[in-house]
């Protein structure tokens, strides 16, 4: 028996050996003496310059960026049985992660190091290296056995699709994963932090004097700089309180309560924040009916186009319109568009919105055209969605909706964002020239407030430039903003481009506008969207009146 009891017994040599082979490294950190030691597979890892051992200043300098700040905290000591993880980027290797435990007290910390590859059955997020879902749930639950208050939070990261057009997905995973050591950092001795979905953190956490959603914004609500841009980002939160013990709530009643509280927050819009509710269970079964009816009104003909008269500054009269989109409920009447144009995108029907809404305008501008000569050479924008641009057979769509409708060369108007040519300019300029010689022309939208490069429209065949409302609204007050409107005409102008001016909401602005030498002004100081019979008088009284009615200041 003793015999068979040493045959089986590891002895240091052996356990470096298979540490060796299994790619993995232990390593100890004495804060005491400022000494990390490392015994294993230090060279197939990369750490050949750090090991046997280094002090805390060296192991910080091969984190990974964005966890160094989170590298100096958890180095520190810190109470024993309190986890640590980062990420190393080592040299002629993948990224690294570095776990572990404090002991004794917090004398000492004790842990593995391997490639992250060796972590992804760890349930570990391989971007920020935070819990995943699933083992956040049972983490939860782990927690909810102990008696006494509980915080369960989620932030959603608000404009996460935006900062992927702009930045690239590459690095606004740089944004996330930064955003994911803040969280780990500011929670480290309390709470468990997750990625529990694409643009979601979560933890759970005691009941404190200041509420967790609060320390939540605070730690991820700080600017960070990704690609030589100044990001700020900002969370919708939405927060549950709970009763641990034996009577608590399932974690995962607990999460799916909790992110209906989130969606609430983000109606408040950017950096909102709500707590659950009963009356939140009522808004979601809203929603399903609200989900059912929009796919319905698809096919019953409810989602129509609305019409924004766009006016020649210089003669003032209607030079064109912008299609809007609108939905007529046979219940609920007019559903504003902050309230179905997200639900659409969410449930996969943008495209069929863009192709509703280019028929329909197509049509119309084509009866318009047939019944007023007079209007001359009338256009009708209207928007790609997000992503339309690289849809199959966009082009061919297009072609045939121009051909249908027999409307002149330039007549339907594409408004495509800056963002959607950021993806890949090569093929957005190569889908554009096809766009512009089957019949439309093109214009860029909300100029100014994106990413692109100058070169980039020089080479791209726009004929149309679209000054963001913000900056024409506050021309008036801001000289900022009027020196950003005279230098995007003066551009548009120096490109052969036209510029069209939104937010233009009283006769004040207009005359700027015009001063500026801005070829067309669009807002609610000419009209709001209209019906397309209501907009059609409006037409005919600016062409009755020689100019387009324009408030003499905003109401």
């Amino acid at each position: 028996m003793n015999t068979r009891s040493r045959s089986l017994a590891w002895d240091a040599t052996t356990a470096i050996e298979a540490l060796a082979a299994a790619d993995t490294a232990l390593w100890v950190w004495t804060p005491s003496e400022d000494q990390m030691r490392f015994t294993g597979a230090t060279r197939a890892l990369g750490l050949g310059p750090l090991a046997p051992e280094c002090s805390g200043a060296a192991f910080i300098a091969v984190a990974v960026p964005q966890d160094r700040a989170l590298a100096e905290k958890i180095l520190k000591p810190q109470e024993e049985g309190t986890e640590v993880a980062i990420r190393l980027r080592m040299r002629d290797s993948g990224t690294c992660i570095w776990r572990g435990v404090w002991l004794e007290d917090g004398l000492r910390a004790a842990g593995v190091v391997a490639l992250e590859a060796k972590f992804a059955a760890s349930h570990r997020d391989h971007l920020t290296g935070l819990l995943d879902r699933r083992t956040f749930i049972a983490r939860a639950g782990e927690v909810l056995t102990q008696t006494g208050e509980f915080e369960l939070v989620v932030a959603d990261v608000d404009r996460l699709r935006r900062l992927n057009e702009a930045l690239g997905h590459e690095r606004a995973d740089l944004v996330l994963s930064a955003l994911g050591s803040r969280l780990n950092a500011a929670f480290a001795h309390e709470a468990s932090a997750a990625r529990i979905g694409e643009d979601e953190f979560a933890l759970i956490v005691p009941r404190g004097s200041t509420p967790a959603a609060e320390r939540m914004r605070e730690a991820l609500e700080q600017p960070l700089r990704v690609a030589g841009f100044d990001i700020y980002p900002t969370v919708s939160i939405g927060a549950v309180s709970v009763e641990g013990g034996p009577d608590a709530a399932d974690p995962s009643e607990l999460l799916r309560r909790v992110e209906l509280a989130v969606e609430q927050a983000k109606t408040a819009g950017r950096g909102g924040v709500a707590a659950y509710g009963r009356a939140l269970e009522s808004d979601s079964l809203s929603r399903l009916a609200l989900e059912a009816d929009l796919r319905n009104a698809f096919v019953r003909g409810e989602i129509v186009p609305f019409y924004q008269p766009i006016v020649n500054l210089q003669t003032g009269a209607v030079a064109g319109f912008e299609a809007l989109a609108r939905w007529l409920h046979p219940q609920r009447g007019l559903v504003p568009p902050d309230e179905f144009l997200g639900l659409t995108d969410e449930m996969g029907l943008m495209h069929e919105l863009g192709l509703l809404m280019m028929r329909q305008s197509a049509r119309q501008l084509a009866e318009w055209l047939e019944r007023h000569p007079a209007a001359g050479n009338l256009f009708c924008s209207v928007n790609l969605s997000v992503g339309e641009i690289e849809r199959a057979n966009l082009v061919e769509d297009v072609t045939l909706i121009i051909e249908q409708a027999g409307l002149p060369r330039g007549a339907l108007k594409l408004e495509v964002t800056e963002g959607d040519i950021m993806r890949d300019t090569t093929r957005a300029a190569e889908t554009l020239r096809r766009l512009r010689d089957a019949g439309a022309s093109l214009a860029l939208d909300d100029f100014g407030t994106g990413f692109s490069s100058l070169s980039y429209l020089a080479r791209l065949p726009f004929d149309t430039l679209k000054i963001d409302r913000y900056f024409v609204l506050t021309m008036d007050k801001d000289e900022g903003s009027a020196k950003i409107v005279k230098s995007v005409v003066n551009l548009g102008r120096d490109l052969s481009l036209e510029v069209v001016a939104e937010g233009v909401e009283n006769a004040g602005l207009a005359k700027l506008l015009l001063d500026a030498s801005c070829h067309y002004g669009q807002g609610f100081g000419y009209a709001q969207a209209l019906p397309a019979q209501s907009a059609e008088v409006y037409l005919n009284e600016s062409l009755a009146d020689g100019a387009a009615p324009l408030k003499a200041r905003s109401a």
